[in-house]
């Protein structure tokens, strides 16, 4: 079956969505593979679980998946102390090779889409590709909700409107519509 915006044929939405989701949830199984370990055994999670009782730290691996979208991790409510942004990533943090991981998994998916609906025009690519997104939001929104770490009066989740706008937008539609258009311009090669 090909796909053409031309003669009427739909973005496959269902399938984008589906798309976008696995790509979310990979990247983040494949961050908690790389950082875990060392947010496990780190200081802020020690302390977390002493003064909390419970561990944090599938919650602060997805600080690190949420900064590997250039989203910032926001610590709020310190009493005496204004609200502190920071990432894990560079510096001392982490690989800086986390910032490729949410860009290979949407671009793969965007190109996955174009092939599977036959595309090869660069239009539709890009249409195709960006099917990704709703699926992607609807999971980058749910993380505010399950990445936020409450002790005591501080609280720390990653910026909820950078969050929504690059992770939950921007990393979507320019990587997953790339990855279509991608898929459409190697149509003929491929086949």
């Amino acid at each position: 079956m090909s796909y053409n915006t031309s003669s009427g044929d739909r973005p496959p939405l269902g399938l984008g969505a589906v798309a976008g989701i696995a790509a979310w949830i990979i990247g983040y199984a494949l961050v908690f593979l790389v950082a875990g370990p060392e947010v496990q055994d780190s200081v802020a999670q020690r302390l977390i679980e002493a003064v909390d009782g419970q561990p944090a730290t599938y919650e602060m691996v997805g600080w690190v998946f949420y900064n590997a979208h250039f989203v910032d991790t926001v610590i709020v409510d310190i009493p005496a102390i204004s609200d502190q942004t920071a990432t894990a990533i560079g510096g001392d943090g982490f690989s800086q090779l986390l910032y490729l991981v949410p860009v290979g998994l949407l671009v793969t998916a965007g190109l996955g889409l174009a092939r599977s609906q036959g595309v090869s025009e660069v239009r539709d690519g890009l249409l195709v590709g960006a099917t990704v997104l709703p699926g992607y939001l609807l999971l980058s929104v749910l993380g505010l909700v399950l990445f936020e770490v409450s002790v005591g009066p501080a609280t720390g989740r990653p910026a909820q409107m950078q969050a929504l706008f690059l992770a939950g937008i921007v990393y979507p539609l320019v990587f997953g519509a790339s990855g279509g258009v991608a898929g459409a311009m190697t149509a003929e090669t491929a086949g």
